[in-house]
């Protein structure tokens, strides 16, 4: 490592030790860097805050979950490397993984074998936006938590900072693991962080989420901000829980069980 690599590591770890790496950026656009202004298109598709309904009566086998993860790590090129090294966007977990403080030893038996489907909770105040050092995860206006893999130094202290396991980090080159690579998104490199980004680009192209479109109904994703739309209308009528809500992240994704 040369002295001016050295050199920057040290002052973006002294950066997150003061709290300085939280700034919301004002670009729009999805890989676009947090210091340039992007105008939308007319095709794109806008909201003020966006969020996520999963409603966990529609998985009911496991080639439910398998057609929306395939939708997803297809659409985004996520290779597929197994064990310590695994790449995910999007996955299944236990309820008691799931939501710990909602577990009990006299939980349903039917919630107990359940499996339920995990992504990036897109905070209201996430944490790790706010320890990045050098903005490579930034907030967008509309809610949505990024990745500018071009920004990304590898430090993890993102990964540190999410505290519902939602990122992942290359140690290996991934493109040899990704089958059917998709040009119209950005392939990752050794040493780097990903994770769900709300499908940012298909927004901008006027098409919903790829999970989105793959679960038949299961998901539903629309604005919060709008008390007209449909996810809204979704949370009116149902009872629905929320991660981990006791850290104070104020997560966008909501389950309906």
């Amino acid at each position: 490592m040369d002295n001016n690599r050295r050199t920057f590591l040290k002052i973006a770890g002294f950066s997150v030790a003061l709290g300085l790496g939280g700034g919301i950026p004002l670009s729009l656009q999805a890989y676009t860097p947090a210091d340039v202004e992007y105008v939308p298109t007319n095709a794109q598709i806008t909201g003020k805050r966006w969020g996520m309904v999963i409603d966990t009566r529609k998985f009911t086998k496991p080639e439910d979950f398998q057609r929306v993860i395939e939708a997803c790590h297809q659409t985004h090129n996520v290779p597929d490397i197994q064990g310590n090294e695994e790449i995910k966007w999007i996955w299944t977990d236990h309820f008691e993984q799931v939501f710990p403080s909602s577990s009990n030893p006299y939980l349903a038996e039917r919630y107990e074998q359940q499996d339920f489907l995990l992504l990036c909770n897109h905070c209201n105040t996430p944490p790790c936006v706010r320890v990045c050092p050098t903005k490579a995860t930034f907030q967008r206006p509309d809610g949505i938590v990024m990745m500018d893999f071009h920004r990304c130094i590898g430090c993890r202290y993102c990964m540190a900072g999410c505290p519902y396991g939602s990122r992942s980090f290359n140690f290996s080159d991934p493109k040899p693991y990704v089958q059917n690579l998709n040009p119209d998104f950005p392939a990752r490199m050794r040493g780097v962080v990903e994770k769900c980004t709300f499908c940012a680009a298909r927004l901008e192209q006027g098409q919903m989420p790829a999970c989105v479109e793959a679960s038949n109904g299961g998901l539903i994703f629309g604005d919060l901000s709008d008390p007209d739309s449909e996810i809204r209308e979704v949370l009116r009528e149902n009872f629905t829980i929320r991660r981990k809500v006791e850290l104070g992240t104020n997560p966008c994704v909501f389950y309906i069980v």
